[in-house]
């Protein structure tokens, strides 16, 4: 075998807050039909990549159900496999701990390369490409890069490279750094020296951007390379990010055209009946996927199957989860509604001009999303403000809620 594919897909997505509560974050719905980790996956087939180990950690359920044995995606041929790789004994303490931890896995295989992935970004890449780099430069190590706003590069692994694109440093999410050119979370490893690396640095949190990368910078020449990325890479990881990617896919004109057919997402699907539209319906600017009702207005929002929107509702500018049911004459607004919401009637969700942040979790939610956790139950006549947090454990003694609030 020449090349081998790890996706790290453990990950809880702590940012994602109630989002991620029941699941990890690679398991998160997208564009209404899609999970995040179907773009890692899909990459990798369109790539003809097809031996795949999965490692997984966090919340696993959902994730394993979704990828099954790996149809959807054409990996359950004769020639292909996809391995979900859960921890035995203890949880993986860092990104190559995980990788360690599953050692035995990739020496079976004996490949030449090893390509690990995180399966949390939003991007469609040909890895061909990037291993075609690899190989021109000699590299040992290749690692994909994209730049990023000067703000965020403390979210990032931030690297500078010379002329020929070696790098020449590296710095785990810096609070601040003269370059942006961060890593995308993909890397290429020749086996020999990831196996070298992995077995002699003896660390129990072992990670690749806080040590990996960083030693073989300081001990290697002309070996650690930068793959220069240029088309669409998004970090979904925050409420802000997720929900402005989404609608993003709504757009007449987007940067990752999910309906290019010389590069197909592919997803494992519901068999449900098309979208049905009522008499006096109206849509706009929006996606919304099969096994929907749509009977009010939806306008700039994403709508996942098997949604029902009642007579006279109306969802703007909003994520709709899967199997949400919206009662009549409800109003939404700067919304993301987790899967089986109920919404009863003449209700009010993220509504009003009081932008308050949330109380308790201020640095994620203060441009005025309103989240709802799974399975709640919304009472009629409730309206809720602006960057608010719902449970599915509150109960509604109060029907009137302020914006900024938390409710469990």
């Amino acid at each position: 075998m020449e090349t081998l594919t790890l996706i790290l897909a453990g990950g809880k997505g702590s940012r994602l807050d109630i989002l991620s509560e029941r699941r990890s974050k690679p398991a998160m719905p997208f564009a209404g039909k899609f999970r995040i980790i179907d773009f890692a996956l899909s990459n990798c087939t369109q790539s003809n990549l097809y031996d795949i180990g999965i490692l997984t950690q966090y919340l696993p359920l959902s994730l394993n159900e979704h990828i099954g044995g790996g149809k959807a995606w054409d990996l359950d041929r004769r020639d292909s496999s996809v391995t979900l790789l859960q921890p035995h004994n203890y949880w993986y303490l860092g990104t190559a701990d995980a990788v360690l931890k599953n050692l035995e896995f990739i020496q079976r295989r004996t490949p030449k390369y090893v390509l690990i992935l995180s399966g949390d970004h939003i991007y469609k890449m040909d890895y061909r490409k990037m291993i075609a780099f690899h190989k021109e430069n000699n590299a040992s190590l290749t690692i994909a890069t994209q730049p990023v706003d000067p703000s965020e590069v403390k979210r990032f692994g931030i690297m500078s490279i010379d002329e020929t694109d070696e790098i020449i440093k590296f710095e785990e999410k810096p609070k601040t750094s003269d370059s942006n050119l961060a890593s995308m979370g993909i890397y290429l490893f020749d086996y020999e020296l990831l196996e070298r690396v992995l077995l002699n640095i003896k660390r129990d949190d072992l990670d690749f951007g806080k040590h990996i990368i960083p030693y073989l910078i300081e001990t290697t020449k002309h070996e650690v390379y930068a793959y220069q990325f240029k088309d669409y890479w998004m970090d979904v990881g925050t409420y802000d990010s997720y929900w402005e990617t989404n609608l993003q896919m709504t757009k007449d004109f987007t940067a990752l055209d999910l309906y290019d057919p010389t590069w197909k997402v592919f997803t494992k699907s519901e068999d449900l009946p098309p979208v049905k539209v009522g008499s006096d319906a109206k849509i706009e600017t929006s996606l919304v996927s099969n096994g929907s009702v749509i009977e009010g207005t939806v306008i700039n929002s994403v709508i996942s199957p098997g949604v029902r929107v009642g007579k006279g509702s109306v969802v703007k500018d909003s994520i709709i989860l899967n199997n949400v049911i919206i009662g009549n004459n409800v109003t939404i607004q700067k919304s993301i509604i987790d899967k089986r919401v109920v919404i009863g009637r003449d209700s009010y969700i993220g509504y009003g001009d009081d932008f308050t942040a949330n109380i308790e979790k201020p640095d994620l939610l203060s441009s005025g999303i309103t989240v709802i956790e799974k399975r709640t139950i919304i009472p009629e006549e409730t309206t809720i403000g602006r960057n608010c947090r719902v449970f599915k454990s509150h109960v509604f003694e109060n029907k009137k809620i302020k914006s900024g609030e938390t409710l469990r």
